[in-house]
């Protein structure tokens, strides 16, 4: 069986400078394409999501070669928030109505799980990412109102998570935040993206794995025994497996189970480290849209949101200026001590999904070819769990949770 389809989409990801375009950029090894070649893995895409599969499947022995026709880390990674939480966009009670409790609390669980893996894998193998764990702010919105926020924190209590449920007189007396409700998460985590991205990216590179740039392929030709790759200046790759980890230039010829393309807009301050709210947990709504806010550890607060469903670059880029003084005024108004001048602003494009889950797993009539789709708002989360999911498929162990994410699920 054999099939060839051009591989992504070209898009323009963001615009502006985000806060971590404006550090100091990381160092990683890459390499030209001017020969054959052969080996294991061939994974598309340098950014956060082959990074840590790309990490993970070097470890198990897997000789891996990573491709991205821009350079690592220079898609839609530099314009991530990085909030690093296990509770989906979906509210628990919500999304166990959607598809049932069961499988509601298993994505939820899995979510969780991915999040304490990063974290403990990013610590024994000693990355220097900006790191930090922070707890949630969950406050009522138009998505959740004080009631239905109330059924949510019973919803994740049975399901076995540690929350407070606060009224609004303990919320204010405890992070300065006026009139909402909210439920208190812990053991989420915050870190610089690229950081963290080019971190995993060297450890892969120093067990022998190479990245190539700027690769541009445009055939993928799989058979049963391995799968063909074609570069825009005629190199071939042959390799035994097949990841796409493209982000949201999405693989022309996958599926796309419900994912499609939206915009967001994000901004930054200077460093306030004297103004940061009690415990600097992060802070987002049950509310469409949402605003969500963070801080990081040298005190600068990173506010985005304001998603709108744009896939055009031009029409996204236009509403920048417009987003930015919308999202300092709110960002002003929820925390009053907070200065909320914009230091920096960016707009960029992300993937989504109707339940606010990932697609991962094997790409439906194209044998020993693999997808990594972190589409929803928790996408380094998702790349986390498509790292662990994609060892145990490849390296033939499979993985328990692969029908909650899997091409072939009904939801």
């Amino acid at each position: 069986m054999s099939a060839q389809v051009s591989v992504t989409r070209h898009r323009d990801l963001r615009t502006g400078q985000s806060i971590w375009s404006a550090r100091r950029r990381p160092t990683i090894p890459t390499q030209s394409l001017n020969r054959n070649i052969r080996c294991d893995v061939a994974i598309i895409g340098a950014g956060i999501s082959g990074a840590l599969i790309a990490e993970t499947l070097s470890e198990a022995g897997l000789q891996v070669v990573v491709l991205d026709r821009r350079r690592p880390l220079d898609g839609s990674t530099a314009a991530s928030t990085a909030m690093l939480q296990y509770e989906i966009d979906t509210p628990l009670s919500l999304l166990s109505e959607q598809i049932g409790r069961d499988r509601a609390e298993r994505l939820w669980r899995r979510s969780r799980q991915a999040v304490d893996a990063l974290r403990e894998r990013t610590e024994r193998l000693g990355l220097k990412v900006d790191a930090a764990t922070r707890g949630s702010i969950y406050l009522h919105g138009n998505v959740l109102d004080p009631e239905g926020l109330a059924r949510e924190a019973d919803a994740r209590r049975r399901a076995g998570f540690e929350i407070e449920l606060l009224k609004p007189a303990t919320v204010l007396d405890r992070y300065g935040i006026a009139g909402r409700h909210a439920i208190i998460g812990f053991g989420n985590y915050s870190a610089d993206p690229r950081q963290l991205a080019a971190g995993y990216l060297n450890v892969a590179i120093g067990r022998g794995a190479r990245v190539y740039s700027p690769v541009d392929i445009c055939d993928v030709s799989p058979s049963d025994s391995r799968v063909t790759l074609q570069s825009a200046d005629g190199r071939e790759i042959r390799a035994r497996y097949l990841v796409v980890a493209a982000g949201y230039e999405m693989m022309k010829g996958i599926p796309r189970k419900g994912n499609r393309i939206i915009s967001s807009w994000s901004i930054a301050t200077k460093a306030q480290p004297r103004a940061i709210w009690p415990t600097a947990a992060m802070i987002w709504e049950a509310a469409d849209p949402y605003l969500y806010i963070r801080s990081t550890p040298a005190g600068e607060v990173i506010c985005g949101g304001e998603d709108e469903e744009i896939s055009d670059a031009e029409e996204r880029d236009a509403k920048l200026a417009d987003k930015t003084r919308t999202l300092s005024r709110k960002l002003g108004a929820l925390l009053p001590t907070i200065d909320p001048t914009p230091a920096h602003a960016w707009a960029g494009s992300f993937g989504d999904s109707r339940t606010g889950t990932p697609t991962i797993g094997r790409i439906p009539r194209m044998p020993n070819c693999y997808a990594a789709m972190g589409y929803g708002g928790n996408g380094i989360t998702f790349s986390m769990m498509a790292a662990q999911m994609l060892r145990g498929m490849i390296c033939g162990d499979g993985d328990p949770d692969a029908d909650l994410v899997s091409f072939s699920r009904t939801f």
